[in-house]
């Protein structure tokens, strides 16, 4: 029997089936392997040793998405999330490895050297027009890759402090995310300007790095750990921690199940920054900018399972005059990004993504607001398959957009 398993968390769910209709897989195969419940009776198999590891055993826990939807659920409350983590940290301990794109990926973005090797190498590579002649003809893995690459904008050097004109005292310090600040540093830039329109002053710790998520669902414990330790120490001041990937943000408030205790303190203090914009009473009395268009927004997975700030961006973006807001139907369930998952389950997450692009091409709106960055990458990808010009946006890059223009600060 494993002794870090947690089977007594995993003895809370009672297998009653409620759900089934919310997890995207099992929808799809109509597989119990495929299920929540399912993945629960083979992970305590696992963890008892009542089934030995096997390839099927290991696709069964690998296709999960953890969209963490059935916790949402879950009358019983048993934390799904914390589950599938753990029955692949024993997956990886047995010798079945995540596929090794995915390895890969994630070993360069939990090292800065290496990331910013692959930045430049990626915009190099794009300026060149090199990277339509790998898609062509490169292989698969890359092929991937540079689909969901947009144009990669260049690195982008951050201060350390960002005043705003008028300080009323409060800082917050701002966590870039890997993946985000090399293809969305414009997403940054404009969280910075909309804080700093509302009087807050933004911190931007140097020392931080990317959050451990692809090495936390991957079983990489190990290498998440680390990471998160070293955000301890770049985010130790105590003041807010605010984001603008929620992927990155469901993982900081994860830091206890990583390193303890220890990371009890930042998971407090760590926010998805529409929910705290949400929350601030100047944000309503700024007159923004009219924008007669219509916006459909996605709520990922990781706002609306894990921090429940879905409402959040809906309430910032009715503030535009003229602005039309919709939410897609939450029945579409997971867009299929999942982290690493649009890499390693390429086939089933494209079908994923196509049934929003079907939603998507129906409303026919000028912009689709997302507050994930993951989300963002699949999505547009996904459009540009279908031919769709639709502009991909955060809901905090609207908002700065819309800015009185007294207000806005260009050149951050």
């Amino acid at each position: 029997m494993s002794a870090a398993f947690p089977l007594a968390d995993a003895d809370k769910c009672v297998k009653c089936a409620l759900c089934l209709p919310h997890c995207p897989t099992y929808r799809v195969t109509k597989d119990e392997g495929e299920s929540p419940r399912g993945r629960i009776a083979l992970m305590q198999a696992l963890a008892t040793g009542a089934l030995e590891a096997s390839p099927r055993l290991a696709e069964h826990l690998d296709h999960c998405l953890a969209c963490r939807a059935c916790e949402a659920v879950c009358p019983a409350e048993v934390p799904y999330g914390k589950l599938i983590d753990a029955a692949r940290v024993e997956l990886r301990s047995r010798g079945y490895q995540e596929p090794w794109v995915a390895r890969h990926f994630a070993s360069h973005m939990r090292r800065p050297l290496r990331r910013r090797l692959l930045h430049r190498s990626l915009r190099l590579a794009q300026r060149l027009g090199l990277a339509r002649l790998a898609e062509r003809f490169g292989p698969a893995f890359l092929k991937r890759l540079l689909q969901l690459a947009p144009a990669v904008p260049p690195p982008k050097a951050w201060r350390e402090h960002y005043a705003p004109r008028k300080s009323l005292g409060t800082e917050v310090s701002l966590f870039l995310g890997c993946v985000a600040d090399m293809t969305q540093p414009q997403v940054s830039v404009a969280a910075i300007a909309v804080l700093n329109a509302i009087g807050i002053d933004v911190r931007v710790p140097q020392s931080q790095v990317c959050c451990g998520a692809m090495d936390q669902h991957a079983g990489r414990s190990a290498q998440a750990s680390s990471l998160a330790r070293d955000n301890l120490k770049a985010f130790g001041d105590g003041k807010p921690v605010l984001g603008t990937a929620s992927g990155c943000l469901a993982t900081l408030e994860d830091y206890p199940l990583i390193v303890g205790d220890d990371g009890v303190d930042l998971a407090y203090r760590a926010e998805d920054i529409s929910s705290y914009l949400a929350r601030n009473d100047i944000i309503p009395r700024i007159e923004f900018q009219p924008w007669k268009a219509r916006v459909l927004v996605q709520q990922p997975c990781t706002l609306r399972n894990v921090l429940q700030g879905d409402e959040a961006v809906l309430k910032l973006l009715n503030l535009i005059p003229d602005l039309k807001v919709k939410a897609l139907p939450a029945s579409l369930g997971c867009c299929g990004a999942a982290g690493s998952y649009m890499l390693t389950q390429a086939q089933q997450a494209d079908a994923f993504a196509e049934q929003f692009v079907d939603a998507i091409a129906a409303e026919q709106p000028h912009a689709l607001v997302t507050s994930n960055v993951g989300c963002a990458l699949h999505l547009g990808a996904a459009l540009r398959r279908r031919g769709l010009e639709i502009r991909v946006m955060h809901p905090v890059e609207l908002l700065a957009q819309q800015l009185p223009e007294s207000m806005y600060r260009p050149g951050i």
